[in-house]
C-alpha cells in the first residue's frame, strides 16, 4: 500500500514538473514569436540626443502620434555621437522597421547609414536636420534660414546705433547650424554698424555655451548682443554674462524651450525663435504612416516659426 501511494505521489510530482516546464516553454515560445499586429507600422526614430529639452519634446510628440495612430515606435539616442548613430540605424535596419526617421547628429556622416536603409528598401525621412547624402523621401523641419533671418532682424530693430555681436554656433556639420548661421548673416552682414566680432562652436550644449562665452569675454568685453544657434547655448552664454555683470547684452536663442521662454518672460533673454518640436515629431510619424501606405508626400514639410520676445 505504501509503495502504491509513493508511486502515485512520484507520478503526480513528475506530471506537475513536466506540466510546469511545458507551460514555461509555451510562454517563452509565445514571447519569442510575438510580432507586430497585421497592419501595424513599425517606425524607427534615431534622434541626435535626448540630453536636450528640444529633442525630448520632439520625441514625446512622435510617441503621442504613434500611440494615436496605433503604430510601433522604436526610439534610439545617438548621444551626439555620429558613430553611435550609424550603429543605431544599422540596428534598426536589422529590426526590420518599415520606415526610418532620422534626426542627424552630423548631416554628412549620417549619409552612409541612410544609404544602408535605402539598400534595405526602408524609406527614410529626415527630421529637424537634413542629410547630405542618401535618398530621403521627405524632410520635416522649420525653415532654419528664415529663423536665422528672424533673429538677425530682431537685433537690427533693437540696436538702433549698431553693435558688436557674438555668435555661438551649433555642431559643425549639422544642417541646423549651417542654415541658421546662413540666414543670420544674410541680414546682419548688410546692416549698418553691426559686426560679428567673435563666433565659435558650442555644439548646441549649455555647459559648452557657458565655457565658450567665458573664453570670448576674455578678449571681447565690448559687446551688445549674442546670437546662439539654440537656446541651450544661449542660456549658457547668459550665465557667463551675468557672472560678469553684463546684464544689458541682448541674448537671442533658437527653439523656444521652456527654460528659454521663462528667461524671456523674466527679461533675462531678449528673444528666442520658436520652433514647435512636438509638432515636428507628430508630423514625422504621420508622414511615415502615409509613406508606408504608399501615399505621396511633399519633399519638404515645413513647420511654422514665430519669434518669442519680451515686452
Amino acid at each position: 500500500m505504501r509503495k502504491a501511494v509513493g508511486l502515485l505521489a512520484t507520478l503526480l510530482l513528475a506530471g506537475g514538473v513536466l506540466g510546469g516546464c511545458s507551460l514555461d516553454q509555451n510562454n517563452a515560445s509565445s514571447d519569442k514569436g510575438k510580432t507586430k499586429q497585421d497592419g501595424e507600422v513599425k517606425i524607427g526614430l534615431s534622434i541626435s540626443t535626448l540630453n536636450n529639452p528640444f529633442f525630448v519634446t520632439l520625441k514625446e510628440g512622435a510617441e503621442k502620434a504613434a500611440k494615436d495612430e496605433g503604430a510601433e515606435l522604436i526610439v534610439v539616442d545617438a548621444q551626439n555621437d555620429s558613430a553611435k548613430q550609424i550603429n543605431d540605424i544599422e540596428d534598426l535596419i536589422q529590426q526590420k522597421v518599415d520606415v526610418l526617421l532620422v534626426n542627424p547628429t552630423d548631416s554628412s556622416a549620417v549619409a552612409s547609414a541612410i544609404e544602408s536603409a535605402n539598400s534595405a528598401n526602408i524609406p527614410v525621412i529626415t527630421v529637424d536636420r537634413s542629410a547630405d547624402g542618401g535618398k530621403v523621401v521627405t524632410h520635416i523641419a522649420s525653415d532654419n534660414v528664415a529663423g536665422g533671418k528672424m533673429a538677425a532682424q530682431f537685433l537690427v530693430d533693437h540696436l538702433k546705433n549698431g553693435g558688436n555681436i557674438v555668435e555661438l554656433e551649433g555642431i559643425p556639420g549639422s544642417s541646423a547650424a549651417r542654415e541658421r548661421g546662413e540666414g543670420f548673416h544674410q541680414v546682419i552682414d548688410k546692416a549698418a554698424n553691426m559686426k560679428v566680432v567673435a563666433k565659435q562652436a558650442a555644439d548646441f550644449d549649455r555647459a559648452k555655451g557657458l565655457a565658450v562665452m567665458e573664453n570670448i569675454l576674455q578678449s571681447h568685453k565690448d559687446i551688445q548682443a549674442v546670437f546662439a544657434h539654440n537656446d541651450e547655448m544661449a542660456l549658457g552664454a547668459l550665465e557667463a554674462l551675468q557672472a560678469h555683470g553684463m546684464n544689458n547684452v541682448l541674448v537671442v536663442g533658437f527653439d523656444a524651450t521652456d527654460d528659454a521662454v521663462k528667461a524671456v518672460k523674466e527679461g533675462k533673454m531678449a528673444a528666442t525663435v520658436a520652433q514647435k518640436p512636438a509638432l515636428i515629431g507628430e508630423k514625422a510619424v504621420e508622414a511615415a504612416i502615409r509613406v508606408h501606405k504608399g501615399e505621396k508626400v511633399e519633399k519638404f514639410i515645413p513647420v511654422p516659426l514665430e519669434l518669442v520676445q519680451g515686452q
